[in-house]
């Protein structure tokens, strides 16, 4: 279990103040002119020695990523650009992070902001996130006022500018270039790579684009060092991690833990158990949506980071954790999750945009037992046609939830089908 002096979200709650008075009390923006001044290749450094990988689902080494920016400029502005469109099912992470801890973001973009080169940050925010970004607004004004931001911040002879832009609420923004197409004013929609965004990103300049988690995180690891964050968790799946906990739990929660915790030990210490009992778990979607579920037999040993979840075939994603009892009708959930990827494909690829729409009608069929047995092969088929075959993932987050039905849950649509062949012949 994480130590109380290891987190990182120390106010993820919102029990302590979160302007900057209780941010500084709990350590935020303590001499952050002392780690600027050890220079952009010394952040670039600590950061890649963390091992941190990108929070927001795709789990990138960080570090890494910022190596992609180029360290002369040739006279194009850079920026980072923070995804905080947060618009996953099951994801309630970040925007409890820009509620009760905007300073910590805020610190953490300064920090970014100088070891990838930009010269301004802009926070892409959810449309639906009212509160959230007034809190943000708020603290980056008394940022400003503090000399913590702006011109000369922090007293670094470093210039840099942070700013909030709220999206319209498309799911599809959640992509790094649709975000940076809504962010320039355009509809939002995946460009095509290369070239990348460190090369030609926001407005054909060189950026960096960062989930608000992995960009929060980067402040602590620059005080405590790589050393102390790469000892949490496990080799390659270092540091600690918020998981969302929805579902058929008795206590529904946001909790920070180590990387590579147990499942089980996830639900039953924090969530307070599955409903019912361990023995009433059906199945747990472990990392949103976009993720492959997986049943109570891998429940039961699975550890919660990137690369023990690949070994079963899902993913940690984003870390939010659906829980899923035996009263759940499991081929409806995974329907509706079929619909909104239908609902949300942005239709500039024809793979996920008929792709989509054939596996949500073929679901809503299934889940009533209205087809053959050998659809269920067909709609195996169409998803792997559909996977890896788009400009960006959302047709793979399309797809796996299906396949993960598929190859965990096959008899119970096959009983479907038998059950509505039995009532029709009679």
């Amino acid at each position: 279990m994480l130590r109380d002096e290891d987190r990182i979200f120390t106010n993820l709650y919102g029990f302590d103040d979160w302007r900057l008075a209780g941010a500084r009390r709990r350590g935020d923006w303590d001499d952050t002119k002392a780690l600027m001044a050890k220079g952009r290749d010394w952040i670039v450094e600590e950061v890649k020695a963390s091992e941190l990988r990108g929070r927001g689902g795709a789990g990138f080494p960080t570090g890494l990523k910022w190596t992609f920016m180029p360290k002369e400029s040739d006279g194009r502005p850079a920026y980072l650009v923070i995804n905080a469109d947060e618009g996953e099912p099951g994801t309630c992470k970040d925007r409890e992070i820009m509620r009760n801890d905007p300073h910590k973001l805020l610190e953490g973009c300064l920090l970014s902001g100088l070891g990838t080169g930009a010269c301004a940050a802009y926070i892409y925010i959810r449309g639906e996130f009212h509160a959230e970004a007034e809190r943000l607004d708020a603290a980056i004004a008394e940022a400003y006022d503090a000399g913590l931001l702006g011109d000369n911040a922090c007293g670094s002879g470093y210039d840099f500018d942070i700013y909030v832009h709220r999206g319209a609420g498309a799911y599809i923004c959640g992509e790094e270039t649709a975000l940076i197409e809504s962010l320039e004013g355009n509809k939002g929609q995946p460009r095509l790579k290369p070239p990348f965004p460190a090369a030609a990103g926001l407005w054909g300049c060189p950026t960096t684009v960062n989930n608000v988690e992995t960009i929060a995180a980067v402040p602590i690891i620059l005080r405590r060092g790589a050393v102390w964050f790469g000892g949490l968790g496990r080799p390659r799946n270092t540091g600690t991690k918020l998981f969302c906990i929805s579902g058929h739990v008795n206590a529904p929660c946001n909790v920070e833990e180590e990387m590579g915790i147990p499942l089980k030990r996830l639900i039953e210490q924090h969530a307070g158990g599955v409903r019912g009992g361990w023995a009433n778990l059906l199945a747990v979607i472990p990392g949103g949506s976009s993720v492959a579920l997986i049943p109570k037999s891998i429940c039961d040993t699975v550890l919660m980071d990137f690369d023990s979840l690949a070994e079963v075939k899902s993913g940690l994603g984003t870390a939010a954790v659906i829980v899923m009892d035996k009263s759940t009708d499991i081929v409806r959930a995974i329907a509706l999750l079929a619909r909104f990827y239908m609902h949300e494909s942005c239709g500039q690829c024809t793979p996920c945009r008929e792709g989509c729409g054939w596996m949500s009608r073929m679901m809503d069929r299934l889940a009533v037992g209205d087809a053959g047995v050998e659809e269920i092969d067909m709609l195996l088929d169409v998803s792997y046609q559909v996977e890896g075959h788009t400009i960006c993932a959302l047709g793979d987050a399309a797809a796996w939830p299906i396949q993960g039905l598929i190859r965990h849950f096959r008899p119970e649509l096959e009983r479907r089908i038998a059950a509505r062949q039995a009532v029709r012949a009679a």
